[in-house]
C-alpha cells in the first residue's frame, strides 16, 4: 500500500511534525512492505508565499499568522475561500470582526489571494506519488487548509482514501468534522498508534472498520451514506508502543528548501503523554490532553537514547519536548544522562512551577534553556480557584531561581476566574514593580473557555452559557449546532475581575515587560566585619532608586532565609534557632521595610526574597512580542 502522510499550514516551519514522524516510523515497523511518503505542506506554503510575493511575504510573516492569530482564526480563514470554492467567502465577516477588535488583517489578506493556486499545486504533488491513502494530521489552525486539500484530492481522484487525525479530531470534534465533510473517508479520534494500522488492515481486506475504536467511517452506498462513530477506547497507548520519530524526509525537504536560510530548525521529541497533576487536580481552565489525561512516560534511558540518536543523525542540538508536564522521575534518570552527555543541548521543557532550586539547577545543567512552568498567577487565592496546587510565593521563587540559572521562562498572567475579587489582585498588582528584574509574562489574558476543561464540562464552575467563539463564523460555513461539536474555543460571559482592576493588571504587566531589560537586583556576600555577616544588594531596577542596600547580622540571615519563602512567625523561629535574639516587633518592622523597598514579595502571610545571585546575559527584547496565551488550542 502507498501511504502519504500530510501536514498542512500552520505547523511551525522550524519544527518537524511529531505526528508524521511517529506514524512513519510506526508503519515502517508494523507494515514494512508499505511505501510511506511525507508531504510537508507547511514548508511548501512558506516557500510558495516567498516565491509568489517576490520575497515580500517571508517566513516571519508565516510564523506571525501561524502563532499570533490562533484566537482570531486568521490562518484557517486564509484557506476558507478555497474550501468553500468562493474567493469572497468570509471576507465581509472578517472585516467586520477585525474592525471591532482593532485587528490588522493585511498580511492574512495578502496571503489569501495565493491560497487557491497553492492548494491546486499541493494536490498535483501529492497525487504524483500515486498514493492509495492520504493521512492528514490536524492541530491548531490546520483544519481548513487540510480540508481544502482533501476536497481537491477527492475531486481529482474519487477512489483515494482520505484519513484525518490529530488533536482537532478528539472526541465530538472528530465526528463533527467527519459528518460535515463527506470527502473525508475516515477520522481517527484519539491516539493513532493502534487505530491507524488497524484501519489500514481493513482497507487491505476491504472490510468495514466497525471494530476500530474511536474511528469515524461511512456506512452504506454513496447516495445514502451514514457517518458512523465507533466508541472510543479507554485503552491508552503504552509508552513502549510509541516509537522514536523518523524525521529523515523532513530533513531532506528542509535542506532543499529556500526557506532554510530563514529558520533555525529544532527537533521535536516526546517523553510522556497526559498529565499526572491533571489526573488528581484538573486545572479548571485547561483543555489540554482531551480524552487522554492518563499520564504515561517512557523511561529516562529510552528518552535519552532517542534524543541522542536524533541529535547524531540530524546534527541539530535544539530539542523541543511536547510533554505537557515533565515526569518527575526524569530528575533521577533522563536529566542526569543529558547533563553528563557532553552535548551542548538547548532544550525546551514544560514543567510544574513548584520545582526546587536543585531541580531547576539540574534542568540548566542538562541543557534546558527555555521552560514553560505554568505560573499563570501570583495570587494564592486565584491559584486555588484554578486548582493549580501551588502558591504565588512559590511562583515568584521559581522566577527568581530561573534567573539564577539562566533559564528563559515563558508564561502568561491569566485572570477571569469565577469567584476572584478585586482584593485578590490589588496587593499583587501593587508589588509587580518590585519584580521588574524577573522574567515577565507574555501578557495578561482573560481565560478562554476550552473544550475538555472542567470550566467547560461542569457548568457549576460558572460558565453555563456558552456558544462557539465568534471567530469560527468567518472560518466555517456550518450551523451553530454543528460548530458546537466541531470547535475547541467557546464564548461565554466574562467572570472574575473587570473594569479598572483588569486595566490596572494589564498596565502593570505591560510596564513590567517594558522595564525588564536592563533591570537587576543582585545580592553578594561581602567580607564579614568583626565576625558579623554582611550582605550587599545592588538595586538597578527600572523605576527604583539606584542604590546598594547593606544588610548585616540577622538582617542578612533573614533575607537568605526568605529565599525559600516563610511566614513571619516561621522566620522568627529560624532566626532564633540561628542564635539571633530578635524581638518579634523588630522583625515585623524590618519585613515591612524590606517589602517597601522591594526586597521581598508578600503573598498572603508568606514572604519571599527577590534578589538574585547573578544576572544572566539578556538579548534585546522583541519589539513586537507574540501575544499568545499559555494554552494550546485546536479546532
Amino acid at each position: 500500500m502507498r501511504v502519504q502522510l500530510v501536514t498542512m499550514p500552520w505547523h511551525p516551519i522550524d519544527l518537524p511534525s511529531l505526528q508524521v514522524g511517529l506514524l512513519h516510523q510506526l508503519l515502517r515497523q508494523a507494515r514494512p512492505d508499505d511505501d510511506v511518503r511525507e508531504f510537508h505542506g507547511s514548508l511548501r506554503w512558506a516557500e510558495f508565499l516567498l516565491e509568489r510575493s517576490g520575497g515580500r511575504l517571508r517566513p516571519g510573516d508565516y510564523e506571525a499568522i501561524g502563532s499570533d492569530s490562533i484566537f482570531d482564526g486568521l490562518g484557517d480563514w486564509v484557506f476558507s475561500g478555497v474550501l468553500y470554492e468562493d474567493e469572497n467567502w468570509g471576507v465581509a465577516r472578517l472585516k467586520e470582526y477585525a474592525a471591532r477588535r482593532g485587528l490588522c488583517i493585511d498580511t492574512a489578506s495578502d496571503m489569501r489571494v495565493h491560497a487557491s493556486e497553492f492548494i491546486a499545486e499541493c494536490a498535483t504533488e501529492v497525487l504524483a506519488q500515486e498514493p492509495d491513502v492520504v493521512g492528514f494530521t490536524s492541530t491548531f489552525m490546520q483544519n481548513v487548509p487540510s480540508l481544502a486539500l482533501a476536497r481537491e484530492l477527492k475531486r481529482r481522484r474519487p477512489g483515494l482514501t482520505v484519513v484525518f487525525g490529530g488533536s482537532n479530531c478528539d472526541g465530538p470534534m472528530g465526528h463533527a468534522l467527519h459528518r460535515n465533510h463527506p470527502f473525508v473517508d475516515h477520522v481517527v479520534r484519539g491516539e493513532g498508534e493502534y487505530a491507524f494500522p488497524a484501519l489500514l488492515r481493513h482497507l487491505d481486506a476491504d472490510t468495514p472498520p466497525a471494530d476500530v475504536p474511536g474511528l469515524c467511517w461511512w456506512e452504506g452506498q454513496t447516495d445514502g451514506r451514514v457517518s458512523r462513530a465507533n466508541t472510543e477506547s479507554r485503552r491508552t497507548v503504552a509508552p513502549s508502543d510509541i516509537p522514536a520519530p523518523d524525521y529523515y524526509q523532513w530533513q531532506a525537504a528542509l535542506d532543499a528548501s529556500p526557506v532554510v536560510e530563514y529558520v533555525y530548525p529544532k527537533l521535536v521529541v516526546e517523553g510522556a503523554r497526559g498529565c499526572w497533576w491533571g489526573e488528581k487536580h484538573h486545572c479548571t481552565f485547561c483543555g489540554l490532553n482531551g480524552s487522554s489525561m492518563a499520564f504515561r512516560a517512557k523511561s529516562g534511558e529510552q528518552l535519552w537514547s532517542e534524543i541522542d540518536h536524533l541529535v547524531r543523525r540530524h546534527r541539530i542540538l535544539d530539542v523541543v519536548t511536547v510533554d505537557n508536564i515533565i515526569d518527575m522521575a526524569y530528575f533521577k534518570d533522563f536529566l542526569p544522562l543529558a547533563a553528563e552527555s557532553g552535548w551542548d543541548l538547548r532544550m525546551h521543557y514544560e514543567v510544574k512551577s513548584n520545582l526546587n532550586r536543585e531541580q531547576i539547577a539540574l534542568l540548566g545543567r542538562a541543557g534546558a534553556v527555555l521552560i514553560q512552568p505554568g505560573i499563570e498567577s501570583l495570587s494564592n487565592r486565584v491559584l486555588d480557584l484554578m486548582d493549580k496546587g501551588v502558591s504565588g510565593a512559590r511562583n515568584v521563587r521559581t522566577l527568581r531561581e530561573c534567573e539564577n540559572h539562566a533559564l528563559t521562562v515563558t508564561w502568561n498572567y491569566l485572570y477571569g476566574f469565577p469567584g476572584e475579587t478585586v482584593e485578590d489582585y490589588a496587593p499583587v498588582v501593587d508589588q509587580l514593580p518590585a519584580l521588574v528584574h524577573l522574567q515577565p509574562p507574555g501578557g495578561a489574558h482573560r481565560i478562554q473557555l476550552e473544550r475538555f476543561s472542567p470550566n467547560f464540562t461542569d457548568p457549576g464552575f460558572g460558565f453555563g452559557k456558552r456558544h462557539p467563539a465568534e471567530m469560527y463564523h468567518h472560518v466555517y460555513e456550518l450551523p451553530e449546532s454543528e460548530l458546537a461539536d466541531l470547535v475547541y474555543l467557546f464564548a461565554t460571559d466574562d467572570a472574575g475581575i473587570g473594569g479598572e482592576t483588569e486595566s490596572r493588571l494589564k498596565r502593570a504587566v505591560a510596564a513590567w515587560r517594558d522595564g525588564h531589560h536592563g533591570s537587576s537586583l543582585v545580592m553578594e556576600e561581602a567580607e564579614p566585619e568583626d565576625g558579623v555577616d554582611v550582605l550587599l544588594v545592588h538595586d538597578r531596577r527600572h523605576g527604583w532608586p539606584r542604590r546598594t542596600h547593606r544588610l548585616t547580622g540577622w538582617q542578612a540571615q533573614a533575607l537568605r532565609r526568605l529565599e525559600d519563602g516563610r511566614t513571619e512567625p516561621a522566620l522568627h523561629r529560624l532566626l532564633t534557632g540561628d542564635g539571633h535574639d530578635i524581638p518579634a516587633e523588630e522583625l515585623c518592622g524590618w519585613i515591612q521595610q524590606a517589602q517597601a523597598t522591594g526586597l521581598v514579595f508578600r503573598d498572603g502571610r508568606t514572604y519571599v526574597s527577590l534578589p538574585t545571585w547573578d544576572v544572566p546575559d539578556r538579548i534585546d527584547p522583541d519589539p513586537a512580542p507574540q501575544s499568545t496565551a499559555r494554552q494550546e488550542v485546536a479546532g
